[in-house]
């Protein structure tokens, strides 16, 4: 295993040599060949495995080293393969694991399965609080915090927080702490201290005249977007989590908050692509995988069925002028296109805060102005072409007509309706997409046909 010609090339393909030792029940073999890929190798092998093969080698690893290795995993995975494994040996791969990302994963899990692995946990406090914490959504600030903080009691004196912090020095250097909270002897907030203040205040001072009191704070209930906007308010690096009794019990940094809104942003870019249930790895089981996209795309047999139906009620005009089946594709692409620019636009505005989902009106002269402008360039290019394809002008004013009343159609669609979604609480990244492709196919169609049925004597 030392020879680095021979690791260079079991790394091009590493499931390979590690499932070779997997399947001679070389498992010591397994392990040392596992620890010597890189954290990218890991998760690469991982990901070709066999699912069987998986939960073999994890279960035959320390449960510290398996504990390291579903942190490395896609959370999506890691859960997956807890969840094969039996209760006694997930409930030791989380006692390895630091608290926060222990309940991230039980939070994922089956309620059944989560209940399993914590009644075989040895501490039953550490059970209770891992319960607690994995309670919480994910995207809150009890699902978001760190429980690694300073705190001292509100009796110490300044001199009592640098020599703890001094004799501690590994242990808070671990903490990234900038701040140090006060509390009561129940452990209720009563302030912070800043270590500017500590470093140049005497050391015989008390820190309640050199904290800050009644600091902000946030309850560890706080959904998402609240704290979103606290954090985009002002350029906080951390701020305390409460309970409603004012206990202190956490710290979120800005860092979380960052790291919550590329997930809520990779979570959108999912639910728009079709991608619903959760994220969705190859190493899934095919079964899931294929109910999961199948959630999606079924609605939508129904939904094309209704816009092609438009097709059919104009069956004679489209017989009668067959060149007008290559311009309809063309029209419903191009307004969808103009469409999804729109519902893109708007949904980053929603999730940035920048508009409310009662905000029409604005809308609609933002995105009516720019339809318009679009949609006539647009028109006269197609149209255009049309005319000088089939050397009948009318086909180009129908062609590019049609394209432009549809481009202003399908930007109103698109900047509205993720605000009415979000207005009734449906998510707007889900929905849209499927609502605003039917209508923006529905409309083109009517529009291409109906304009030519109107002068169908002139394309005939």
């Amino acid at each position: 295993m030392s020879d680095p010609e021979l690791l260079e090339s079991e790394v091009e393909r590493p499931w390979e040599p590690l499932g070779e030792r997997i399947e001679a029940s070389d498992h010591a073999g397994a392990a040392e060949f596992l620890e010597e890929l890189s954290p990218e190798d890991q998760r690469l092998a991982m990901a070709h495995l066999p699912g069987k093969s998986q939960i073999t080698l994890v279960e035959n690893l320390s449960p510290a080293i398996a504990a390291e290795l579903l942190e490395r995993l896609p959370e999506a995975h890691a859960v997956e393969i807890l969840e094969d494994l039996s209760p006694e040996a997930a409930a030791d791969i989380v006692e390895e694991l630091p608290e926060g990302i222990g309940a991230d994963l039980l939070r994922e899990m089956h309620t059944e399965e989560t209940e399993a692995v914590l009644a075989e946990l040895d501490d039953a406090d550490e059970a209770d609080h891992l319960r607690e914490r994995s309670g919480y959504e994910w995207d809150t600030a009890g699902g978001l915090m760190t429980e690694s903080f300073a705190a001292f009691s509100e009796d110490s004196t300044v001199g009592d927080v640098l020599h703890e912090l001094g004799e501690h020095a590994e242990l808070y250097g671990d903490m990234d702490v900038q701040y140090v909270y006060v509390t009561d002897g129940g452990g209720i907030l009563r302030g912070v201290l800043r270590l500017r203040d500590l470093v140049l205040t005497r050391r015989a001072r008390p820190v309640v005249e050199v904290m800050i009191v009644d600091p902000l704070s946030v309850s560890v209930s706080d959904d998402f977007d609240s704290l979103r906007k606290v954090f985009d308010d002002k350029n906080y690096i951390g701020l305390p989590v409460i309970e409603a009794s004012g206990l202190l019990v956490g710290v979120i940094t800005q860092q979380a908050v960052r790291e919550a809104t590329a997930d809520h942003q990779t979570e959108d870019y999912l639910h728009s692509s079709g991608i619903v249930g959760g994220e969705e790895l190859r190493s899934m089981p095919m079964f899931q995988r294929c109910r999961r996209r199948l959630a999606w795309l079924a609605p939508n047999i129904v939904l094309n069925i209704v816009a092609a139906s438009v097709i059919a009620m104009y069956e004679d005009t489209l017989q009668s002028v067959i060149a007008l089946a290559v311009f309809l594709p063309i029209v419903s692409d191009m307004s969808g296109c103009s469409g999804n620019q729109a519902v893109a636009v708007s949904i980053r505005e929603l999730t940035l805060g920048l508009i409310r989902p009662t905000e029409f009106v604005r809308i609609v002269w933002k995105e009516g102005v720019l339809g318009i402008c679009n949609g006539m360039i647009l028109g006269v290019l197609l149209g255009t072409i049309a005319a000088l394809w089939k050397d009948n002008v009318y086909l180009g004013l129908v062609v590019g007509g049609a394209l432009a009343l549809n481009t202003l159609l399908s930007v109103l669609l698109g900047g509205c309706v993720p605000l009415l979604l979000k207005k009734f609480k449906v998510d707007p990244a889900l929905a849209s997409g499927p609502i605003l492709t039917t209508a923006t196919d529905m409309c083109g169609f009517f529009l291409v046909l109906n304009l030519a049925s109107a002068v169908l004597a002139k394309l005939a």
